[in-house]
């Protein structure tokens, strides 16, 4: 029979265990947040729906992006054991530097429109983690305003070909000058994909006040607050503005790009030149050959091409295609610190992070970002602790299996189907 007593008054003090209040509104909510998915249900409940739809959406039925993040979801690790790593080491050298952690921060268009800070957020933010910030043609602060707020660390840009290539030239000339150290040449986005979110939200560069963009701000005052009061918002490197992004992309975005126009950039840029947006195996041996730097695996967040291929699951074959020592980068999906081990165990030698790096932008401004770096650091070296690997170069595919969903079917088999 069990023994009961009367509560020891003493013994329950000992358990009253009172936090201080923290009254600090933002530091609360960020505290609070412990996923990459805590900050998008922070920034989703902090951001008007058009610019969180801006953010959060992808193209069409939104297939490529579910996929890319179910992809990294469908992960089994195979952890060692009596292989104690008491201390980790994430730093890694990639294009000729160091990053602190193996992910950097992917480009963003417009980013101001998601919380006034920005690229200046994001850009500190990656200065203070001792990682890349890559900043985007379609940007809201200048190359020299991202230096200024970056003055030591590692800054990266990437292009846009547009139709009229001049302005392609000049911005490149001026990111060199103002030492980045590495660029992105974009070759995904001929056409601007189908962001059936924005069309239905009415979305337009800059935001419209209409009627249900007022009635979606009453509970968002501050957002509307920062936009109406902070400077202008409008695209840093183009005079262009006015329509949605869409229009904005076709217009300004030339589809008949071509190695030529990769020969021309190579002459003008002397930093390192990588080309992101590549989706098959066969472009990256072409690139490789070619005599680039490094290929981005990208579907550009599944924002231009619905359907498209999953980049995580072409790196083992691009890996295998183009040997050991050709630079392969990795972006699209990456929700956490185990989807970045990861893509390093098959073969990634980074990595890049667009929406997890604006969802801690929406959260809370830089401390949004800082606090997006922190999660995934965390997340990295405990998933490393628990593979029992001490470095990233311990890493390796045997870390992984790839559990697959979306098997392809192939062409015998569809040919005898057909029969």
């Amino acid at each position: 029979m069990v023994q009961r007593q009367v509560p020891n008054p003493k013994e329950l003090l000992e358990l009253m265990k009172f936090k201080k209040p923290e009254l600090d509104g933002r530091k609360r909510r960020l505290d609070g947040a412990l996923t990459i998915d805590d900050l998008r249900t922070i920034a989703k409940r902090r951001t008007p729906k058009a610019a969180f739809d801006y953010t959060d959406g992808a193209a069409e039925g939104e297939l490529s992006l579910t996929r890319a993040r179910q992809a990294f979801q469908d992960v089994e690790f195979h952890p060692g054991i009596l292989r104690p790593a008491p201390t980790v080491d994430t730093s890694v050298e990639i294009l000729g530097g160091p990053s602190a952690l193996p992910f950097g921060i992917a480009p963003t268009g417009f980013t101001r429109l998601m919380q006034t800070e920005g690229e200046v957020a994001g850009a500190g933010a990656a200065a203070a983690a001792g990682i890349p910030f890559t900043l985007s043609t379609l940007g809201t602060t200048s190359i020299e305003g991202v230096k200024a707020a970056n003055p030591h660390g590692r800054n990266w840009f990437q292009l846009y070909v547009m139709r009229d290539r001049e302005i392609s030239y000049e911005l490149t000339r001026r990111a060199a000058a103002a030492g980045f150290d590495t660029l992105q040449f974009t070759v995904d986005t001929p056409v601007a994909g189908a962001r059936l979110r924005d069309k239905r939200n009415g979305f337009s560069i800059p935001p419209q006040l209409t009627l249900g963009t007022i009635i979606n701000a009453i509970p968002r005052p501050w957002w509307w607050y920062d936009f109406l009061t902070t400077p202008k918002l409008e695209f840093a490197s183009l005079s262009t503005t006015g329509g949605t992004v869409g229009e904005l992309l076709d217009a300004a975005m030339d589809p008949t790009i071509s190695y030529d126009d990769l020969a021309v950039i190579r002459d003008i840029w002397p930093g390192k030149i990588v080309i992101k947006g590549v989706q098959n195996v066969e472009d990256s041996v072409r690139l490789r050959d070619a005599g680039v730097d490094g290929i981005v695996l990208s579907n550009h967040g599944g924002r231009q091409l619905d359907r498209a291929p999953i980049p995580f699951h072409l790196l083992p074959e691009v890996r295998a295609a183009v040997g050991e020592d050709f630079t392969v980068m990795i972006d699209t999906g990456i929700m956490n610190g185990a989807d970045i081990v990861a893509a390093v165990a098959l073969g990634a030698d980074f990595t890049l992070i667009g929406r997890a790096y604006l969802y801690g932008l929406m959260a809370g401004g830089r401390e949004g970002v800082d606090r997006t770096i922190q999660i995934l650091r965390t997340e990295i070296e405990r998933t490393m602790r628990l593979l029992g690997v001490a470095s990233l170069a311990e890493l390796e595919p045997a870390h992984v299996t790839q559990l697959t969903r979306l098997v392809p079917v192939t062409r015998a088999a569809s040919d005898a189907v057909v029969r």
